[in-house]
């Protein structure tokens, strides 16, 4: 009975050690994600509302800039 009380005086320091680890490293990991989220949602939304921006402002097409004859859609018009 001695050494099974020595072995748990032994083993209680780095039983309660290793459990705060797996909970720092819970903790850690949930920060991360949400820290990931936020940054893949600000991220997604500074580049669909830029890329909208362009589309969206650029009234004139290429082709009817360099003089050639176009439809209403801005397409290349064939005759």
């Amino acid at each position: 009975m001695d050494k099974v009380s020595e072995l748990l005086k032994e083993a209680k320091p780095l039983y309660f050690r290793e459990k705060r680890k797996k909970k720092q490293l819970a903790a850690a990991c949930a920060v991360l994600v949400v820290f990931l989220g936020f940054g893949i949602f600000t991220a997604q939304e500074y580049f669909s509302n830029s890329s909208s921006d362009i589309i969206s402002y650029q009234n004139s097409s290429i082709i009817e800039e360099m003089g050639l004859p176009t439809d209403e859609y801005g397409l290349l018009k064939a005759d």
